[in-house]
């Protein structure tokens, strides 16, 4: 279990996902997705976040690897949060929050994590938690309206960590 506060000091928890446990959403959110949710990985990490009991959000995290050696292993995360608890500061501190989990507890010397080339939020957020903005990744999110979307890759390194 991660605990961490927002910049205005209200405080949550990453926790597990439990067995059987949904993943809150914003059904809406989810509109956009095509087909089932696949994994490519070998291990999905699915946690929670909760405020004052409450379910406001996920995360997930999996390992990317860059090259053939183990120091080239990174890991991968992503947030989704219920549309009432977006803007409050949770993302930013929820991804700062897990980011330095990792690297506490792992070798790996890169976080990183994308989003929608149109989510200027997720972006401010990730920014905000001190992840650096690298490049755009052309055309490599499939979405239901059939089109390839855009997605903004941003990063933080373990060095980094310790600057900021």
């Amino acid at each position: 279990m991660i605990y961490a506060q927002t910049c205005d000091g209200v405080g949550f928890v990453i926790r597990p996902l439990s067995e059987g446990e949904a993943r809150p959403d914003d059904s809406s959110e989810y509109d956009q997705w095509s087909g089932e949710f696949i994994s490519a990985h070998s291990e999905m990490h699915q946690a929670v976040i909760e405020c004052a009991g409450e379910l406001v959000g996920s995360m997930s995290w999996h390992e990317e690897m860059y090259g053939p050696t183990v120091g080239s292993l990174c890991w991968n995360i992503g947030i989704g949060l219920v549309a009432v608890w977006r803007g409050k500061g949770i993302g930013a501190a929820a991804q700062r929050a897990l980011a330095e989990h990792l690297f506490a507890t792992t070798p790996h010397n890169r976080v990183e994590a994308s989003t929608d080339v149109k989510n200027v939020a997720e972006q401010r957020a990730l920014e905000r938690a001190g992840f650096t903005r690298e490049g755009i990744l052309r055309g490599a999110q499939h979405r239901a309206d059939g089109i390839h979307h855009d997605l903004v890759v941003y990063s933080m390194l373990r060095g980094e960590l310790e600057l900021l």
